[in-house]
């Protein structure tokens, strides 16, 4: 009897306290509803289908405003986190420039934010070509090797002599001979001069494919790194052979890179090895309201390498821009810098392809100022036979635009008259 009258008691209670739980529930959900909200993570904001960020075409940016939009499916619109002015001046050079393909990304290193997401055809159908991985990577992979070869116990002062390899490497390329190797330079130093030979003969000697194949998938080869959008994958595969490897790790062919992916290394090195998720969406709205808010906190994807490797790899890429294959786009003709006071950390690419009408392919994947940064910047250009601007001089340009803006001491701002007066 007591049995039944506790059952009872009970029964009660939960009528009793059932709606005051669901409520509570209520609460509970809202409350970490709002905790989620104000960390600063990507949140939907109303349930819609299909997803808040279906069908966002970047090929479709309208810049003329304050803010930067682009459409969503059916009447959706995005608000971008892009700056205007940033984005319409790097449209202006690579349409100033008769580019036939190029694309510029510009990010903030603190908080991952798209500052410029431009992609750029001269002719035809337009397409997002800073999402595209059809370009080879070029010399931008010796960053890679770069990386494995710290990793292996070099350093930016490891000295290699050297002879050949300036446009194409021969297996004879790769053996050491004093009879021949003239020439000596530092990790550094070839990084900067990008010098084939001194990263085929160190790799050749010092790591092997699983070696650089790690490095290369932590910093995104291979892989879906998260983004708003799809994002083709930079690829790479090696060949079986030792020239093959060789060629591979000094950034001859068969690696593949997107100009997303390319800012993305750049802002991964700048965080001292911290990769951290870009983001390029700010809202999304429908005809009723919101329906997505982007993330507006920092967030780290994974480390990818420590911050001693990072600050070896920004000192061999410091020697770009101040000795090696961009001290001219990033220099007036008296050797007066375009960024007085302004370090900037880089790397170059320069790879055509092997046919008749192949493009000329030009990269440019850096940051600025190099030992505090701010922004990273990814160039793409393919060019035709006969060019008028590279990778190289569009970045220098695009860091000009955005240090003016800031009131760097010095700094002009090239997109005020004809940005390619100067070359």
């Amino acid at each position: 009897m007591r049995q039944w009258i506790a059952i009872g008691a009970a029964a009660g209670l939960v009528a009793v306290t059932l709606p005051f739980l669901r409520k509570q529930d209520d609460k509970i959900t809202d409350l970490l509803s709002k905790k989620k909200e104000a960390s600063g993570q990507a949140v939907v904001t109303r349930e819609v289908t299909p997803p808040p960020l279906t069908d966002l075409d970047l090929t479709k940016i309208d810049d003329r405003g304050n803010v930067a939009t682009a459409p969503a499916h059916g009447d959706r619109k995005a608000d971008l986190t892009i700056s205007t002015k940033y984005q319409r001046a790097a449209i202006g050079f690579l349409r100033a420039g008769h580019v036939p393909e190029g694309a510029v990304v510009m990010t903030d290193i603190k908080t991952g934010k798209v500052l410029t997401w431009a992609s750029y055809v001269e002719e035809g159908p337009q397409r997002d070509i800073a999402a595209e991985a059809t370009a080879p990577t070029a010399s931008v992979f010796k960053i890679v090797t770069a990386t494995a070869l710290v990793e292996a116990g070099l350093g930016p002062t490891t000295k290699q002599c050297y002879s050949g390899g300036e446009h194409r490497l021969k297996a004879s390329d790769l053996v050491d001979d004093k009879r021949r190797d003239k020439w000596c330079a530092t990790m550094a130093q070839a990084m900067g001069r990008s010098l084939n030979t001194v990263f085929a003969r160190l790799a050749a000697r010092n790591l092997d494919r699983d070696k650089i194949n790690n490095v290369a998938s932590r910093y995104g080869w291979n892989q879906d790194v998260p983004f708003d959008v799809k994002i083709a994958p930079a690829t790479l595969t090696f060949p079986d052979d030792d020239l093959g490897f060789a060629q591979t790790a000094a950034g001859f062919w068969n690696s593949t890179l997107s100009p997303f992916q390319g800012a993305n290394l750049a802002t991964t090195v700048a965080n001292g090895g911290e990769m951290i998720r870009l983001s390029l969406v700010a809202d999304v709205k429908d005809e009723a309201g919101e329906i997505y808010k982007g993330s507006t906190a920092r967030q780290v994807v994974r480390r990818v390498i420590d911050e001693s490797t990072a600050s070896q790899i920004v000192t061999m890429m410091e020697n770009t821009v101040e000795s090696g294959t961009s001290y001219r786009s990033f220099h007036d003709k008296a050797g007066k810098p375009y960024l007085p006071d302004i370090r900037v950390a880089g790397k170059t690419g320069t790879l055509t392809k092997p046919t008749a009408d192949g493009p000329f392919y030009t990269w440019f994947v850096g940051f600025a100022p190099s030992r505090k940064p701010e922004v990273a910047i990814s160039v793409l250009v393919a060019n035709r036979a006969k060019w008028k601007t590279k990778a190289t001089y569009v970045a220098c340009d695009m860091l000009r635009v955005y240090f003016a803006d800031k009131g760097a001491p010095g700094v002009k701002d090239p997109s005020d008259h004809d940005a390619t007066a100067k070359r």
